[in-house]
């Protein structure tokens, strides 16, 4: 089965087990793999090489993916003591919890800088590239599964090549992929893209079949994303979304059928998305790097024209209907780099729609996305600064309470700043829509909490303003002994309710 997916008759040699291939990867390389937001990682290697690093073989490698990856990735090198450096970005538990005690050292970027990094050498060269393929071409190229991320660039850079061809993924995945890489500067040229669904490059990952040293299978699907079944807040933070674009359309500043959306990883955006559904809003297009079972439900419901992403990010229930159904949604469908889905030069021409969430937001507009108590890492900042600074119109969505009201998401400052307050225009909560447009900062400081925070913070969040605008004044007005106040409740409390 896997000979039958490598047309490279030379390459059909090089045949190897997951163990064989694992030791090629020896102490102190940049190990650059393949997969974005959990999708088209390779799992066989990695596990293979965490076996081996448990019986006691010395390896501590330096990972560079294109995001999130699952669990045979992270959660295994993590695990066994195999990793030194983690970048661009991880969502799962095991490896968190490494990263938080100092034990792997993480670097935190915007995703669409990662490829260009490696490639001006700000980050050394990648020793060994991993990636997952659903098929080799007779040339030697890659046809990846479901995600692109920097592959491209790793397989391009790397020294040596290891490929996963995963038998469980579709061949049909053959035409889905649109793989484009810019020239560097100073010979950058503005890159051709002026349409959601436009290709502009080839189906296939260019590879020199010299540095592919061995193929092994994988049959090993995805970590399924988990998508909690929506409620009422994440309803009324669909239906604000809705309604808030709804009057846009009225105001004459967008069109009918809208502009191309962008929409972050995750329930609540992922509910905000299939929002959408039941609107009058037809003839959609997405352009993210995330496309998750939303997209699909609007394919299905006949409001999407097409969607452009960098990976597959599907629960369990949306990778079986995609693998019964990808040829139906293979036109619909385009994958690209990630330095490509989250281009600042693509985002402003196309005039995107984005809608990311946040953890927590201050009262003059400051996002959190990715620190609790400020210090303790939840993901990482990933596409959204991409995203935000480059949108025609930025939102950022979040519940206005968590852990069961204990936690204020609109707090008077917060206590790590991903998004400044130049790159939030709209803030949408189960409460509400704050239109933050034009506005100074006392301004967007009264609009946010008359309209999004939870009715039992809004009186401390107004005492805090009126005192801050009194005693300490200035254009952004805070108290310094008070502005992390709510943080310190909680931590010492566990609620930041008085």
């Amino acid at each position: 089965m896997t000979a039958e997916r490598i047309e490279h008759p030379g390459l059909k040699r090089r045949l190897a087990e997951p163990a064989d291939a694992a030791q090629l990867i020896q102490d102190g390389m940049n190990v650059a793999c393949s997969g974005f937001a959990r999708a088209g990682y390779p799992k066989t290697v990695p596990l293979a090489l965490a076996k081996q690093v448990r019986e006691g073989r010395p390896v501590k490698i330096n990972l560079w993916t294109g995001a999130s990856v699952g669990e045979e990735l992270d959660g295994a090198l993590g695990d066994c003591g195999a990793l030194r450096t983690r970048l661009p970005y991880q969502s799962i538990k095991s490896i968190r919890r490494h990263i938080n005690s100092g034990d792997v050292q993480f670097v935190d970027q915007h995703l669409s800088h990662t490829a260009e990094w490696v490639r001006y050498g700000h980050l050394g060269e990648p020793d060994v590239a991993i990636i997952e393929a659903a098929f080799i071409d007779k040339e030697g190229n890659i046809i990846p599964t479901t995600s692109v991320g920097n592959s491209p660039t790793y397989a391009l850079k790397a020294k040596k090549i290891i490929v996963e061809i995963n038998t469980a993924q579709p061949v049909e995945l053959l035409g889905v992929h649109d793989i484009y890489i810019p020239n560097d500067p100073p010979s950058r040229r503005p890159i051709p893209l002026w349409e959601t669904s436009q290709r502009i490059g080839t189906p296939f990952i260019p590879a020199n079949p010299d540095k592919i040293v061995c193929i092994v299978k994988s049959d090993i699907l995805d970590n399924p994303y988990s998508i909690e079944q929506g409620d009422e807040t994440t309803a009324k933070i669909a239906a604000n979304f809705c309604g808030f674009l709804q009057e846009e359309v009225k105001a004459g500043r967008m069109p009918a059928e809208l502009l191309p959306i962008q929409s972050g990883v995750g329930t609540v955006a992922n509910a905000v998305l299939e929002g959408l559904v039941s609107t009058s809003f037809s003839q959609l297009q997405v352009y993210s790097e995330v496309l998750q079972d939303a997209v699909f439900a609007l394919i299905d419901a006949g409001k999407l024209l097409g969607a452009s992403g960098c990976a597959l990010t599907l629960s369990s229930a949306g990778q079986e209907m995609f693998r019964r159904n990808v040829a139906n949604y293979r036109d619909k469908l385009v994958l690209r780099p990630q330095e490509i889905s989250n281009h600042p030069e693509i985002i402003r021409r196309l005039g995107l729609i984005t809608m990311n969430t946040a953890l927590e937001v201050d009262i003059y507009g400051h996002v959190n996305s990715s620190y609790v108590l400020g210090s303790q890492l939840v993901n990482g900042i990933g596409g959204s600064g991409d995203f935000a600074r480059n949108g025609y119109l930025n939102i950022f969505v979040t519940p206005s309470t968590a852990k069961g009201g204990t936690i204020s998401s609109i707090v008077p400052m917060v206590s790590h700043v991903d998004h400044t307050e130049h790159d939030v225009m709209i803030l949408i909560t189960e409460q509400g829509v704050a239109d933050l447009r034009g506005l100074s900062a006392r301004e967007r400081a009264l609009q946010i909490i008359e309209n999004c925070a939870h009715p039992a913070y809004k009186p401390y969040l107004l005492d805090y303003c009126k005192d801050a605008n009194k005693y300490t004044g200035g254009n952004m007005p805070h108290i310094l002994e008070q502005a992390l106040s709510w943080h310190m409740r909680l931590r010492d409390t566990g609620t930041m309710l008085p």
